[in-house]
């Protein structure tokens, strides 16, 4: 979680002026954690905050603001909802001339028309440039959060029906930086998310040297050839993950074929295939829940490891 300073500066540029809302504290329960944010626009929003009526009551309201405001919502008494908690909202709007600049990797501004930086800002500013985690919060008046950068480089292979079915299901969640690839452009749907890197490639595999070590990747091309190579690669190469679509049968094939190409079967075994979760189906959208649920599951864990590298 984090502040999307690139992905507001591309709604601004579609759409003109955008109020973004954030959740800044919570008192009790909450429907969203602290740092959850939705941009709203004319007729349109992205993200959510959500609560129902909260982001119902927000988004209508939030084009009312004269730059920034911080507000406190009691759920239950105010909005009737059944959190039995509290939030406090930074409703911020912006437009091509007030796009944040992070400093640092660190925003940090004053939502209640002081004028001062509080001494304890100025230190986690510091403790930012030194190579510090600073968490997201409200401070004497003053929100900070850290510049969201996707953490997770997510490579799919293939942008047949299961890989379209996968990014679309995977897209909006912020942690994942996508990079798609297929044979040729026009392989791809005319509608690819603005957060997904499109790269069309005559000849996928030569590609794989180009992956952070620190990958995840998903292979479905539409070639049982094109799926061994990238295997094969990515054995000779590195990666954090690969899943490979597929039946049992299909993989067993594939384990053969690999030791003959010279791989030992304890790396060969890092590729895990089938992929998802059987027991939901063959439909591509019942195997792009199952892919992103095991996904997902290694979220914590994944977090956990760069906690302690940073």
């Amino acid at each position: 979680m984090g502040f999307d300073v690139q992905e507001l500066a591309s709604v601004v540029a579609q759409r003109g002026r955008v109020a973004r809302v954030a959740i800044a504290g919570i008192q009790g329960s909450s429907p969203r954690e602290v740092g959850a944010a939705m941009l709203v626009w004319r007729n349109g929003q992205s993200g959510t905050i959500g609560g129902g009526a909260l982001e119902f009551e927000l988004a209508k309201s939030a084009f009312n603001v004269n730059g920034k405001r911080l507000s406190r919502h009691a759920l239950g008494p105010e909005l009737g909802q059944c959190c039995g908690g509290a939030v406090q909202i930074v409703t911020e709007v912006f437009d091509q001339n007030t796009l944040p600049k992070a400093h640092h990797g660190i925003i940090a501004r004053a939502v209640d028309g002081s004028k001062t930086m509080p001494l304890r800002i100025k230190k986690l500013l510091k403790d930012a440039r030194g190579g510090g985690v600073v968490d997201t919060q409200l401070c004497q008046g003053w929100f900070i959060e850290a510049e969201h950068k996707a953490k997770r480089e997510l490579w799919i292979w293939g942008a047949g029906h299961v890989g379209r079915a996968l990014v679309n299901t995977l897209a909006p969640l912020p942690d994942f930086a996508t990079t798609w690839i297929d044979t040729s452009a026009d392989r791809f749907p005319s509608d690819v998310p603005s957060s997904v890197k499109q790269v069309p490639a005559h000849t996928p595999p030569v590609l794989v040297k180009h992956a952070p070590a620190c990958a995840e990747h998903i292979i479905l091309t539409y070639s049982h050839a094109l799926d061994l190579e990238l295997c094969h690669q990515l054995l000779l190469h590195d990666f954090r993950f690969a899943g490979l679509i597929g039946s049992k049968s299909k993989w067993a094939r594939f384990q053969s074929r690999l030791a003959t190409l010279g791989h030992q079967n304890a790396q060969i075994t890092r590729i895990t295939c089938p992929i998802g979760n059987p027991s939901l189906g063959k439909h591509p959208q019942a195997i792009a829940i199952g892919v992103g649920s095991s996904l997902l599951r290694t979220s914590q864990s994944v977090a956990q490891t760069q906690r302690n590298s940073a």
